[in-house]
């Protein structure tokens, strides 16, 4: 070999050294212990403070708020039907076409300013030659530096999990296999963590779930789990992935009892529910993690509860999410981009930043069924997040209107016609 050879391999060994080094030594064992120096929070800081300039110069945009209306039913004169009575309910299938409660909740969140993202707004970068500088600046940090910085924390965390959770796999069942399985579970979660850069705040950490408890949570990303299991360890229940997903979620399952499901197979959700209620019998086993919305919902609210989970356990551990848009979009559209796709965008942004606090265990009522309790605790959780409580099912997101709704909308007037008819007899 040249000379020239030899000094540049040995350059790229001592850098790829040194890089590894700061990694071990800053971000990783910090991550295995817990421990943090700072720095994001530092980081979050002068993010903050960046932003608050770009909005006060100017470069922020007023959202279109969407005219609401006082919506005033049917007044029909006798307690028949008249042609005059479709109006009211055009009007409202107009005003729900106008302004959607459902489908926009599957879109990404409306930034009130220029975060300094590029697919925030195509237009921003050029409203003056700071803010094209700076724009600029950022594509540099953000994917000459932060991306392989995350995605090389990323790749070790998910690999240490994988290779991890599989060789305790191997153990047989105990005190052991589920010390190991926790603190390996704690570590490449924390790890993942750190490689999206997300700064996270908790409250009420006496709240938080025990050991044979159900703990629910409103459902913005995937990475939900990420950020609740690396401040405690959960058994998940979910959906079976294919890709990337399925294989975590292959080796994890070898290690601890998490229980994955197809939609789709009826006979999966029976076993689903056996399982849970043999889980929750067992208080030395792991409190459960569940989002009982079914799907991803984009940040500003919280929709239906599947009630099955209500079924099973009187008390239940509510957990609400909130993350901060203006650092990065946590919403994951799974109709319009892939795992790999929406990590990558996440890994590009600034951080992600977000709250979450452990609400107070909530128990049925006396004479409460399962749908009651799981509105009671969906609103407590919207309430808490600052998030809007919709009736609406989540899975409208992939499915047609159910004929229950309908039905609502059919109630409605027959109420209208036998309210009018009422008040004339007393008249």
């Amino acid at each position: 070999m040249s000379p020239f050879n030899n000094l540049l391999c040995m350059l790229l060994g001592i850098s790829f050294t040194v890089w590894f080094t700061l990694l071990l030594v800053f971000i990783i064992v910090p991550a295995i212990f817990g421990l943090s120096f700072g720095i994001r929070g530092l980081y979050m800081k002068t993010l903050l403070k960046e932003l608050k300039e770009i909005r006060r110069n100017g470069s922020s945009r007023d959202l279109d708020g969407s005219a609401s209306s006082t919506i005033t039913g049917p007044s029909p004169s006798t307690s028949e039907f008249e042609v005059s009575d479709t109006f009211y309910f055009c009007r409202r299938g107009i005003e729900s076409i106008v302004d959607d409660e459902v489908t926009k909740r599957f879109t990404a969140e409306e930034l009130e300013s220029w975060n300094l993202l590029t697919r925030s707004n195509y237009n921003f970068q050029h409203i003056s030659t700071r803010l094209t500088v700076l724009w600029g600046l950022g594509v540099v940090i953000r994917y000459g530096f932060l991306l392989p910085l995350r995605l090389t924390l990323a790749i070790t965390g998910v690999s240490l999990l994988v290779v991890f959770t599989t060789m305790i796999g191997f153990l047989p069942n105990g005190r052991v296999k589920h010390f190991l399985s926790e603190k390996v579970h704690l570590m490449c979660y924390r790890i993942c963590v750190r490689a999206l850069t997300a700064i996270i705040t908790y409250h009420h950490s006496e709240n938080k779930p025990k050991n044979g408890g159900i703990c629910v949570a409103n459902h913005t990303s995937p990475i939900d789990i990420i950020i609740l299991a690396s401040d405690g360890c959960y058994a998940m229940v979910g959906q079976i992935h294919g890709g990337l997903m399925g294989l975590i979620q292959k080796s994890m399952v070898k290690a601890c009892p998490h229980i994955w499901f197809e939609r789709s197979e009826g006979k999966d959700r029976h076993l689903v529910a056996k399982r849970l209620n043999d889980h929750v019998k067992d208080k030395r086993k792991l409190p459960i993690l569940i989002f009982p919305e079914g799907t991803c919902i984009n940040n500003t609210s919280v929709m239906m509860f599947k009630k099955g989970s209500f079924e099973i356990a009187s008390t239940v551990y509510p957990v609400a999410i909130k993350y901060d848009p203006r650092f990065g979009e946590a919403f994951w559209n799974s109709s319009k981009f892939g795992m790999v796709n929406y990590l990558l965008r996440m890994m590009s942004s600034w951080a992600i930043v977000c709250s979450v606090w452990y609400l107070p265990p909530m128990s049925r009522q006396e004479g409460e069924d399962a749908v009651q309790f799981a509105n009671r605790v969906k609103a407590a959780i919207a309430r808490q997040g600052g998030l809007v409580d919709l009736l609406w099912d989540g899975g409208l997101k992939r499915g047609k209107v159910k004929d229950t709704f309908k039905e609502e909308q059919q109630k409605l007037y027959s109420k209208i016609l036998v309210g009018t008819q009422e008040n004339r007899s007393r008249s």
